[in-house]
């Protein structure tokens, strides 16, 4: 019966969201009608059906219900637990109710602690937000169902994809869901905005949690990705513009792009209609995502459905929803009127540079992911990788790297030129002592691209703590600190990826048990091959003594697996961490002679990449606390001030 209460929940809160919509499309008509004061408790409700339905589904995949369909599909009884629980969304169905049971409680959330907007344009963004999850209940309802029976029930499951048996499952797919949600509330504060004709500051203050939270889950979900990724595929890479990636780094570029846009909004009542057009466009690229990862148009390990029906109807809801917010912006942007002026030498400025760079990646990004399925379509194979993101996207992305020490010392409304100059000396000189050092070290032997993104990375790192300068660091907000440090991170990042693209070195090699493989200063001696055995798969693993510059050897144990549950042999790589970068070592198949395959990188400062993407997600889960909880603090010190009286 669990399975029959999940489904019946979720049937509950679909018409609950119908009556939500239709609520408050009524109250939005005629602001007067009492039935507008129902739309709160109607979504509070909503949200609690569907994660009940959510619930219970997790309940079948930690019971081993064979008898349900998604569990005997992407499950088995012989699973470690934490795989039967990440098996619950490691597919399409179960997926897309994480999807929908955090839109409802993002739906509530905003129902129940919402305070800034004015009434109407409360009601209209709950009632823009069930729009939303209606469309998705239908989906579910009629295209997904995920607590469809088998009968009869199989003995046991099919197991989950191995290469999807790992810890990252459990974290890297429901920080994306968040973000793309994050996302999704951000379009119906937008919408909300327009029916109500109240584009202003105060729309852009309640909007900007929501946007600052999915920033930072996107950039947690993302960073987490390209490591597992970076780990588990044995590729050697940590970013291969696979075009699942790619669904997920367009949100996260048009949602940085929203979030600076929100705050000079917020800040200056300024770039108001642009606002709205970001969130209308962030949520664009989330269901493009979506549509890419369940259309059946792509073969990827990121991929859920192959099934071209289920992303027929997710195109038919991508050109509902944004062809009609798109409608409605052309209709009602003429009634939002113009937000304040400012100098082309502001921050303000500045902040519009950067949405400008960061809207054309996203469009380059845009471009070379559907390009090869578009000729696809029309008989044409093209391929569209590496080489051209790389030379497409690196220059521009440096551009935006640089105007990122401009922009945090420049004044709001207008400042001057030379004044500008004189704050960003230092950070300038950081950039020539990085030119120096790196043309020392790598002896002038070292690609354009990747010098220019350590010298500018030397710049930005240096400039990013200029807002800090001449100041209180005791009092300075706490928002001011998230900013300085995802600047940083930004810095760091940028680092680790031009190291590991000037410096990295990789050999493939045949050996024996007892020989020794050399690559730079390291030294690799082949110990032994033996069998070993884990909870649900079987492994060859390779035992490498490793030593560098004669100092103490460590054992690296790179292994290839077996797993039965679908039958299938993955590579287990070995890394080896050091504070100046990771070593990499993939064992592969024996060769006829008895010798085996090894694969071995070094890869100089690789770690940077992801302490960078945690340091961004730090900055901005800062920015996020010192922005919800400065009015808390206000109302606690006026208090203070006025207890005496």
């Amino acid at each position: 019966m669990i399975a029959e209460a999940g489904l019946a929940a979720l049937w509950l809160a679909a018409a609950l969201a119908c009556l939500q919509l239709v609520l408050a499309w009524t109250a939005v008509k005629d602001p007067n009608n009492p039935t507008g004061g129902l739309v709160r408790p109607v979504a509070i409700v909503q949200g609690g059906l569907t994660l009940l339905s959510f619930v219970l589904l997790i309940t079948l995949f930690l019971r081993s219900d064979m008898s349900v369909l998604l569990v005997a599909a992407n499950s088995h009884s012989m699973k470690p637990w934490l795989y039967k629980l990440a098996g619950t969304w490691g597919n399409h169905e179960g997926s897309m109710l994480l999807w929908v049971s955090v839109m409802s409680v993002a739906g509530a959330v905003v129902a129940l602690l919402e305070r800034k907007l004015d009434r109407a344009t409360h009601v209209a963004t709950l009632g823009a937000q069930a729009a939303i999850s209606l469309g998705f209940y239908a989906f579910l309802l009629f295209a997904s169902n995920p607590f469809a029976r088998l009968n009869p029930a199989p003995a046991d499951g099919q197991g989950l994809n191995p290469l999807l048996q790992d810890p990252g499952l459990a974290f890297h797919p429901p920080t994306l869901y968040l973000g793309y949600v994050g996302l999704s509330v951000a379009f119906s504060f937008a919408v909300g905005a327009l029916l109500t004709r109240r584009v202003d500051a105060e729309f852009a203050r309640a909007m900007r949690p929501w946007v600052l939270g999915a920033w930072v889950l996107l950039t947690l979900g993302i960073t987490a990705g390209s490591y597992w990724a970076y780990y588990e595929l044995g590729w050697g890479g940590w970013w291969f513009w696979d075009p699942v990636e790619n669904a997920s780094l367009m949100p996260w570029l048009a949602a940085t792009a929203l979030l600076h846009s929100t705050n000079v909004l917020s800040a200056r009542d300024a770039l108001r209609a642009w606002t709205v057009m970001l969130a209308v466009l962030a949520f664009a690229m989330s269901m493009v995502g979506t549509f890419l990862v369940r259309s059946g148009i792509l073969t990827s390990v990121h991929a859920f459905a192959v099934d071209p029906e289920r992303g027929t109807f997710i195109l038919a809801l991508l050109a509902i929803y944004i062809g009609g917010a798109l409608a409605l912006f052309g209709v009602r942007i003429g009634t939002v009127r113009e937000g304040k002026q400012f100098d082309l030498m502001s921050r303000e400025a500045m902040l519009v540079g950067n949405n400008l760079l960061l809207c054309v990646i996203l469009g380059l990004v845009l471009v070379g992911t559907l390009y090869p399925l578009l000729t696809e379509m029309a008989g044409v194979r093209v391929s569209v990788g590496p080489p051209y993101f790389n030379a497409v996207i690196g220059p521009i992305t440096l551009a935006l790297m640089a105007l990122m020490i401009v922009g945090p010392v420049t004044r709001w409304r207008h400042d001057e030129g030379k004044v500008v100059a004189k704050r960003v000396w230092l950070a300038g000189l950081a950039a020539l002592i990085a030119l120096i050092a790196v043309l020392v070290a790598s002896w002038g032997h070292i690609g354009i691209l990747p010098l220019l993104g350590l010298v500018i990375a030397g710049a930005v790192a240096v400039g990013s703590l200029a807002p800090l300068w001449k100041r209180n660091l005791l009092r300075t907000p706490l928002f001011t600190w998230g900013m300085v440090i995802a600047h940083f991170g930004c810095a760091v990042s940028l680092a680790g990826m031009a190291a590991d693209s000037a410096f990295t070195h990789e050999r493939l090699a045949a050996v024996r048990p007892g020989e020794t493989v050399a690559l730079g200063n390291w030294a690799l001696r082949f110990q032994s091959v033996s069998p070993v055995a884990g909870p649900n798969w079987a492994a060859i693993e390779g035992r490498f003594i490793v030593s560098r510059n004669d100092r103490a050897p460590r054992m690296m144990r790179p292994q290839a697996r077996f797993f039965p549950d679908p039958p299938t042999p993955t590579t287990e790589s070995a890394l080896l961490t050091r504070w100046d970068g990771q070593l990499y070592v993939v064992l592969g198949e024996q060769l006829e002679d008895g010798r085996w395959q090894v694969r071995i990188w070094w890869k100089p400062f690789v770690t940077y990449i992801w302490f960078g993407g945690a340091l961004i997600a730090l900055g901005g889960t800062l920015a996020l606390l010192g922005r919800v909880g400065r009015p808390w603090w206000r109302q606690r010190r006026l208090r203070r001030l006025e207890a005496p009286a």
